[in-house]
């Protein structure tokens, strides 16, 4: 049960209490589906379908640019399914990938030999690149190019295995960087944004980088039983023959040594995330921006010097995500959250880590970045005396409780009215 997992953190509890009273609806307004025509709502469909992080931030951003976003989603998910479909043989793939762009003017492609999750973004690619070529000039170009420079990039690493650091780069470049970039021309192309943020190509970048390191990082032991391998071979080598030897017992210190020093690649990134929000200025693009980055640096938090990374799936709480949600709407909030993990992060430092002086160093900067003193801090935690926190902690999880079994009792009457 969520609310048990947040106990030691009342004000999580509350927190999801809130969010299940419609709380976040400021944040992730409900669209109206029904005013849609049938492809457009289609497209909808698909992006809940598919997207586990990123359909509420794109239901909620402004006007036309909710329709550009999710259309570009969508032809970037397909792209995506074909280059993780291990069942397509390289000499049909690669040709795939490289013309993936000129697909979004053909009114009847599709491809229905997938056997990945998301497949039905492929067989029905018709839908979404109709309603591609219903957006306006600018956000077909744009769109149109990430997916030409992503799709090129895509097919030169099926060849060849992400080796150096300087590759690690480059394929994240290619795979979230290039999403960055986009994403902040489409920002300025709707004009909710300023021209610069679209110009400011290194900065979205970082930005892209940021959540696909993490999300690699993450996701290490999933990745190797399925036989891909995305930690760059100059990290691991460092201490194990094999990458997949990290999950191994008694390869334990050398596979968090080497965790530690991914992770604190991946922090260098952050300065450039706080530039970069920094210059946002419309509200749901900042929400949209900011929320996954906190995500994301809770998550390395989560992972820095732990096992269970070569173990099992590391995940942050729901009610910390929850918590992290509803608070990132604003610089200062996003700031005391960098803060705070970069803070934790700090208090799980070894002594005898190799990347100590690295990972200290900057964590300095980050927080120097961040510029909030410890006082400003401490406000994101209420303090309440242990009798009302009780309380309270007590009657979240019993309304809780209650709403979910209302919620459960209520889909079943639908589902039986349905039938």
């Amino acid at each position: 049960m969520d609310v048990l997992k947040s106990l030691g953190h009342p004000e999580e509890i509350l927190n999801l209490f809130r969010f299940k009273m419609g709380g976040c609806s400021t944040v992730m307004p409900k669209l109206d589906y029904e005013s849609m025509r049938q492809s457009l709502r289609t497209c909808y469909l698909y992006l809940n379908q598919t997207s586990r992080s990123f359909a509420a931030v794109i239901q909620a951003l402004d006007g036309e640019l909710r329709h550009a976003v999710c259309i570009f989603y969508l032809v970037l998910r397909a792209l995506d399914t074909v280059e993780d479909d291990m069942t397509i043989p390289l000499e049909k793939k690669v040709p795939m990938l490289n013309d993936f762009h000129t697909y979004l003017y053909q009114d009847e492609w599709c491809f229905t030999e997938s056997k990945e999750k998301d497949r039905q973004v492929l067989e029905d690619f018709p839908t979404i690149s109709l309603e591609f070529r219903n957006l306006a000039q600018e956000y077909r170009d744009v769109i149109a190019d990430i997916c030409h420079q992503m799709g090129t990039g895509m097919a030169e690493f099926l060849e060849k295995k992400v080796g150096s650091m300087k590759e690690w780069d480059q394929y994240c470049h290619y795979v979230a960087g290039l999403v960055g970039i986009g994403l902040s021309q489409l920002f300025s192309a709707s004009q909710l944004e300023d021209p610069e943020v679209g110009r400011a190509t290194e900065l979205a970048n970082s930005m892209g980088l940021f959540l696909q390191k993490t999300n690699i990082i993450r996701d290490y032991l999933e990745d190797t039983k399925e036989g891909r391998a995305f930690w760059p071979e100059e990290a691991w080598s460092r201490f194990a023959g094999r990458l997949e030897d990290l999950a191994q017992p008694e390869k334990l210190e050398s596979a968090l040594s080497c965790l530690n020093l991914l992770i604190t690649d991946t922090l260098r990134h952050v300065p450039d995330v706080i530039a970069y929000l920094s210059r946002l200025r419309n509200q749901s693009v900042f929400n949209f921006c900011a929320i996954p980055q906190v995500m994301a640096i809770a998550t390395l938090s989560t992972c820095y010097n732990n096992p269970m990374v070569f173990q099992g799936v590391v995940k942050i709480r729901k009610g910390q995500a929850v918590t992290l949600m509803m608070e990132a709407t604003s610089m200062r909030s996003v700031q005391a959250i960098i803060t705070q993990y970069s803070h934790e992060i700090v208090q799980k430092v070894s002594l005898t880590d190799p990347s100590r002086d690295k990972t200290l160093h900057i964590l300095a900067v980050i927080q120097e970045k961040s510029a909030l003193s410890q006082s400003s801090l401490q406000t994101r935690t209420p303090h309440l005396s242990p009798m009302y926190l009780s309380a309270a902690m007590l009657l979240a999880a019993l309304s809780w409780q209650y709403l979910s079994t209302t919620a459960a009792q209520a889909q079943g009457v639908g589902d039986m009215q349905g039938q």
